[in-house]
Order: structure tokens, then sequence, then C-alpha cells
């Protein structure tokens, strides 16, 4: 959509809400917390997407279909190669490197990699490094948050159905996690 660390335009972002395989309301929501910017925009396509279409009119025409044909195809070439999840595509050396580059201990990576950290907790130059180190950009980072199970990749034998928990500040995992506060400090810092 844009490159790393830039907000994506009005068009990105509704374009990429229009081509989401599930825009329900919980897709509404991820975008309007990630874009509030474009709440509008993104309501009023929400509603364009949910509109009910009659089924009585005629069929499209061998010229309307090759119109429609022709613009997916010129989509379909503008999307990326990839649009999977930059968190599922690391291996566990994968995530060692990426715990060194941003000089934090592995348990913090596992809450992000989890999405147990709220992303409106973390500042913009951490969310900038996170994507650095994981080869990504800020935007897959910010559209994938939401789009993955809390507990996806692990598994328990326990008594009860797991669920996801409540979502913590990337402070209070720092905090847990027994960083000191002077590189808390650093890290939680908004810019250089």
């Amino acid at each position: 959509m844009s490159p790393a660390g830039e907000r994506p335009s009005r068009e990105s972002v509704l374009d990429a809400f229009a081509v989401e395989s599930e825009p329900d309301r919980s897709t509404l929501e991820r975008y309007l917390r990630l874009y509030p910017e474009y709440a509008t925009e993104l309501v009023d396509l929400s509603r364009e997407l949910s509109r009910e279409i009659p089924e009585d009119e005629a069929p499209l025409s061998v010229a309307d279909q090759a119109l429609i044909d022709a613009a997916w195809s010129q989509h379909a070439k503008a999307l990326p190669a990839t649009a999977s999840d930059p968190f599922a595509a690391l291996t566990a050396d994968d995530w060692r490197t990426v715990a060194h580059h941003l000089d934090v201990p592995r348990q913090v990576i596992t809450a992000l990699r989890e999405r147990r950290v709220s992303l409106l907790s973390v500042p913009r130059r951490f969310l900038q490094n996170l994507a650095v180190a994981m080869r990504c950009s800020v935007t897959q980072l910010e559209l994938s948050w939401g789009s993955a199970p809390l507990v996806a990749g692990r598994s328990y034998k326990a008594d009860g159905k797991p669920n996801a928990g409540e979502q913590v500040t990337l402070e209070k995992v720092l905090i847990d996690a027994g960083v000191p506060v002077e590189k808390r400090a650093r890290l939680l810092v908004e810019a250089d």
C-alpha cells in the first residue's frame, strides 16, 4: 500500500477494505481503529458492500463482462505478491533475531506475535523498528494485527476452553518482562 513508516492513502485503505474476504463488523472496527481519519468513508463503503442486490436484473452483457474481467486483471496485478500474515512467516530463529534487533526479552516478542499487546499502545518508532526486523511494512503489521487469533500457534492441554484474554499495553509487557526503566523509556519514546 505505501512505504514503511508512511500512512496509507484514503484510496489504499478503502481498496484494502473492499477486498477483505470478510467485510463484517469486526473487520470494519479494526479498520476504524487503525485509520480513524477515514471513518466516514469506511462506514459508507461498509454499508455499500453489505447492501442487498436485487436478483431480478438481467445478466451482464459480453461487453460488460469483458470490462469487469479487464478491471479485475489490472487490480490483481497491482496487489502485492504475498498478502500473508507477516507474523506467521517467521521461524523461531527469526523471532530470536527480531528480539535481538529490538533489544527486548523473547517474552515481549511472544506477546507481540500473539497480538496480546494493544496496537494503539505501541509507539510508532517501535512499530517501525519491528517492521524492519520482520522485513515487512508497518501497514502490513497494522493490517495483520487484528486478523489472527491471539492464541495462534500454541496448543495446551487444559480443562477449560482457551480464551484470547484482554490485550495489554506494550509498557505493561515490558514491565512484566523485567525490562529496566531506562530501557523501557528508550523503547517507548515516539520519535528518535
